[in-house]
């Protein structure tokens, strides 16, 4: 089977790059700076980077935007979802897509039905989050002392506002100054009343009473930057009492709202800030005649009743005839009682003197005499039989402590012979206990015995080997920690000798300069007829 070749062509080859270039200096070209009428499409914000991307769309079509940053900041209405804008930029293409778009340079609402549709539709998002609510309001204070303006210091409307509160009661002014138009205008509004609400009531610029937000009247797009989110939620926010006084009577902002009084001129707000003060004081002349006025009727009034309350009192003669009467009458009663009294204490006083007569010291001592001779007489009598009851008493009393007594010894014998019988007792198990303790202590150190056989070292000494010993008595581990001419002691199985080390590391281990270890020897300074110096020349040799 053979294939086909396809026929030549003459057309030249190009790259997808060059391809793309080539269409996007054809649309650039051809179409240049448009004006696009659409609805904004998936509009999300601007970007980390500050661009904006986003869509334009109508009914049969859509084509992608994008907005760079220094543009966008720039914009005096910001694009939101659903809005219908014109937007004025350039047609371009994007390679890594193979698509087109508009690079937009700026953008407008499309008829100020738009704008008023968007107007309305954020009017009724900030009111369902209660930023309007007629509980949120303040009251404007009646006599401020300072007041605070946030308007432009070059317009008309700060003259105006300085002019009127001047002529009505002069107070200090303090102007935040701002833009009142344009892009900046929403941020630079709302940081001023943010501002005036920071200042400390003590500081070196005063906090003011009241904020006046001011602006001479406008087209809708120069009022727009009241109507932005941030300045609306600003004043909502204000802890000062505010005043917006936004264009004239008839323009209507979204800070109208959420203030707490709308002026419906800059002069307007003014007017509401102080009142006038030639009306201030006609008013206190005219509450100071009538407070004179009323003090005099009531002085006269309180002495017409004195007078009336003077008429129905009494003369004094009148007051005190009763009561003199009643003292009359208690004196001539008092002379009559007292007499009666004297009377019944002589009577008193005689029987008294009666019965002292009759009880006389001397018939008294007479009675007394003649008991105690009769009690004298009756004790004579009454005293041998006192005395045998006493002694027959006492020998009952004697019967019953002897056998007493008795009793007390022989339970105290039972009881002496009971405890001996519980004291042997006790002694033979104290016998058993020490026994058995004795044995369990021998059995328990003999397998201690036999546990130290088996791990001392002198069972080790037995098998032939040495323990080396410094002259503190001290057991030597290493080598490395003798030293030449040190005085050492080995123990044997069967004795201990003396030794002096001689020459330098032993064998197998480095020396302190990194040479070879040298061969060290031993001076035995024990007895050489010793027996443990012989065992240690026949067996095992010198240590060193």
């Amino acid at each position: 089977m053979t294939v086909a070749k396809a026929p030549a062509s003459n057309a030249a080859e190009v790259t997808v790059t060059e391809l793309s270039g080539a269409l996007k200096r054809t649309i650039e070209d051809r179409f240049g700076y448009v004006r696009v009428r659409g609805e904004v499409s998936g509009y999300r914000g601007p970007h980390s980077s500050g661009h904006v991307y986003f869509c334009l769309k109508d009914a049969g079509a859509r084509i992608d935007a994008v907005m760079w940053k220094g543009a966008f900041a720039k914009l005096r209405v910001r694009p939101e979802e659903g809005m219908e804008v014109i937007a004025t930029g350039k047609i371009t293409t994007y390679p890594g897509k193979s698509t087109y778009q508009i690079v937009v340079d700026a953008i407008e609402p499309a008829g100020v039905g738009a704008l008023m549709a968007l107007l309305e539709d954020r009017r009724r998002r900030l009111a369902a989050e209660g930023l309007f609510d007629a509980g949120r309001k303040q009251l404007i204070p009646y006599l401020p002392r300072i007041i605070g303006v946030v308007t432009s210091p070059t317009g008309a409307v700060i003259r105006d506002i300085l002019h009127r509160i001047a002529d009505r009661f002069p107070r200090r002014v303090i102007v935040w100054p701002v833009r009142v138009q344009g892009e900046t205008s929403a941020a630079e509004v709302a940081r001023a009343i943010e501002g005036f609400n920071a200042l400390p009531e003590d500081g070196p610029i005063p906090r003011p009473d009241v904020i006046i937000v001011a602006r001479g009247g406008g087209s809708l797009e120069d009022l727009w930057g009241f109507n932005e989110e941030i300045v609306v939620r600003a004043a909502a926010e204000s802890y000062i009492p505010l005043i917006s006084a936004v264009g004239h009577e008839t323009d209507t902002t979204l800070i109208d709202f959420a203030s707490d009084l709308r002026a419906p001129t800059p002069t307007g707000a003014a007017e509401m800030c102080v009142p006038v003060l030639a009306d201030l004081l006609t008013q206190t002349a005219a509450l100071v005649l009538r407070q004179r006025g009323a003090g005099r009727r009531l002085i006269e009034a309180r002495r017409g009743e004195l007078r009336g309350l003077l008429r129905a009192l009494p003369n004094g003669d009148a007051v005190v005839a009763v009561p003199r009467q009643r003292l009359d009458r208690a004196s001539e009663r008092l002379g009559q009682r007292l007499s009666a009294r004297l009377r019944e204490h002589h009577l008193r006083l005689g029987r008294a003197a009666q019965f002292l007569a009759r009880h006389s010291p001397q018939a008294e001592l007479a009675r007394r005499q003649g008991r105690a001779d009769a009690a004298g007489t009756n004790l004579a009598r009454l005293r041998p039989q006192l005395v045998a009851r006493r002694r027959e008493a006492l020998a009952v009393l004697e019967s019953r402590l002897a056998r007493a007594f008795t009793n007390r010894a022989l339970r105290a014998k039972e009881n002496t012979a009971a405890a001996f019988e519980k004291l042997e007792r006790l002694q033979e198990r104290l016998a058993r206990a020490v026994a058995n303790d004795s044995r369990h202590r021998a059995e328990k150190l003999g397998g201690l015995d036999k546990l130290l056989a088996s791990f001392g070292y002198r069972n080790v000494l037995a098998r032939g080997f040495a323990l080396v010993r410094d002259s503190h008595g001290h057991p030597v581990r290493a080598a490395s920690a003798i030293s030449p001419g040190q005085s050492l002691e080995i123990e044997f199985a069967d004795g201990r000798i003396g030794a002096t080390a001689t020459g330098g590391s032993p064998q197998g281990a480095p020396s302190e300069g990194g040479q070879a270890p040298k061969k060290a020897s031993a001076r035995q300074s024990a007895d050489k007829t010793s027996p443990a110096r012989s065992s240690v020349a026949g067996g095992q040799g010198s240590l060193f």
